[in-house]
């Protein structure tokens, strides 16, 4: 015998009703059972000017500071943080890191629009025109500021050489599960 279970007293009409609830309850726990997760996937599309298309695609890190912006988005009124509304990217090359709270080398942060494809994504993009971010890209990161604010995640990837006469597309695409 577990000690340590609440006991479970109930009446029920029939044995029916009781199988039914017993049947309720098991899909109840096992659905808590299994952990929540969110995956953020960066996609870069490079365009060049003849049209030629270079799809890069990588999932990123949630960052510590993006946690607790998600944590405080949700339930802390009194400090709910600002929404996130940009797209850097730069050339630094350190591996992601839980404890980063920024780009390691930012060349670019611009505005994003956000959308919401399905009841559980949700996606931030931005385009960097011929132009800007002109260099060999190898990070990206979604920030709720213009300048400093709270980074959400970041990616590392192979290097994206965009030329001035060149258009990125970056888009962040977050799954939750």
């Amino acid at each position: 015998m577990d000690h340590h279970k609440p006991e479970f007293h109930e009446e029920f009409q029939t044995l029916e009703a009781f199988l039914n609830y017993e049947a309720a309850m098991s899909r109840m726990m096992e659905a808590a059972s299994r952990p929540v997760s969110l995956i953020g996937t960066m996609t870069a599309i490079l365009t060049k000017p003849d049209g030629r298309v270079r799809v890069t695609r990588k999932d990123n890190l949630i960052v510590d500071a993006g946690w607790t912006f998600i944590s405080d988005s949700i339930g802390n009124a009194g400090a709910r943080p600002g929404t996130m509304t940009h797209i850097g990217v730069g050339t630094g090359t350190t591996a992601p890191a839980a404890a980063q709270t920024a780009l390691v080398t930012q060349t670019l942060r611009k505005a994003a629009t956000f959308t919401k494809p399905s009841t559980k994504q949700f996606q931030f993009e931005t385009t960097f025109n011929p132009g800007e971010a002109t260099a060999a890209l190898t990070e990206a990161g979604v920030f709720n500021a213009a300048s400093a604010g709270t980074m959400l995640d970041r990616v590392t990837f192979s290097v994206i050489n965009k030329g001035a006469d060149d258009t990125l597309t970056q888009r962040f695409t977050f799954t939750m599960s």
